[in-house]
């Protein structure tokens, strides 16, 4: 057979994989309800809780991108949809940790196909499943009351940067899980990963607010906190406004992380600790 012919069979294989992979992960998801609730009712107790306590703390001025005054419930409602992304990227690596104990990652990683395209189907499959739930939010904000201008073109370079952040969250993940070893130590590293990332960003306040409180430290943390990046930029494309740098750093670390893990995933080095757990079994 000559390469040729290789290749284009390549094509239609490749892509099959992807249609696998990617219906696993929401076949998979459909069976587990639990899961979407769990996603939904994090991000609306913030919405409908801890939101109402300050919800004209940002009246007293105008931020970026609002041309206007705005209720704290607008405010963060782009920081809670970066954390819908943030936690289901998160649990897309103890997924990865799981298949792994169970013996599916080395199955799926020695399919002769590319490991970076294998990788890549479970990279799309968790960031479809981000932006799916991250939607399922937004509806149940605005029925909620929450203003969301989400029936502008905006919209559109919104769906965008949440795709971005959705695959930048989920490479992170994927790189996460060539360091987590057991499925015990998943909380552990979880908790020094989801909220110094969600805590240190413009989740929850603007840049301005920390330096304008002293906290320099925890500022400059926030400012190369790729979260923050992630949020800002969604933040602005509902609004219309240039995000500035914010797509460059997102896209420059989902390729780093994605580029991180398929290092880890390397066959030669056990595909990310697989080989030696194999043979010490």
């Amino acid at each position: 057979m000559t390469p040729a012919v290789q290749a284009r069979r390549g094509v239609p294989h490749a892509l099959q994989a992807l249609r696998a992979i990617v219906l696993r992960e929401v076949l998979k998801f459909s069976q587990q309800t639990g899961r979407l609730v769990s996603a939904l009712v994090r991000p609306l107790l913030w919405l409908a809780v801890f939101a109402a306590g300050f919800r004209n703390v940002f009246g007293v001025a105008i931020v970026e991108p609002y041309d206007t005054y705005i209720p704290y419930d607008v405010y963060i409602a782009p920081g809670l949809i970066g954390m819908v992304l943030l936690f289901n990227g998160m649990q897309s690596s103890l997924a990865m940790v799981y298949d792994r104990e169970m013996g599916l990652m080395r199955l799926l990683l020695t399919a002769p196909l590319p490991r970076s395209w294998l990788l890549f189907c479970k990279l799309c499959a968790t960031a479809l499943l981000s932006v799916l739930q991250a939607l399922a939010f937004v509806i149940v904000a605005l029925l909620l009351g929450t203003d969301l201008p989400v029936f502008e073109w905006s919209v559109l370079h919104a769906l965008v940067a949440l795709l971005a952040g959705a695959l930048m969250l989920g490479a992170l993940g994927l790189l996460l899980s060539v360091h987590i070893k057991q499925l015990e130590n998943f909380a552990g590293t979880m908790n020094f990963v989801i909220f110094p990332m969600y805590f240190m960003s413009t989740a929850l306040y603007p840049l301005w607010k920390l330096q304008e409180s002293g906290a320099e430290w925890v500022y400059q943390l926030a400012r190369f906190n790729p979260f923050t990046h992630a949020v800002e930029w969604i933040r602005f494309a509902l609004y219309g406004k240039d995000p500035g740098l914010a797509p460059w750093v997102v896209l420059g670390c989902l390729a780093v992380f994605f580029g991180l893990a398929c290092w880890g995933y390397d066959p030669q080095r056990g595909f990310g600790g697989l080989t030696k757990r194999g043979g010490g079994a």
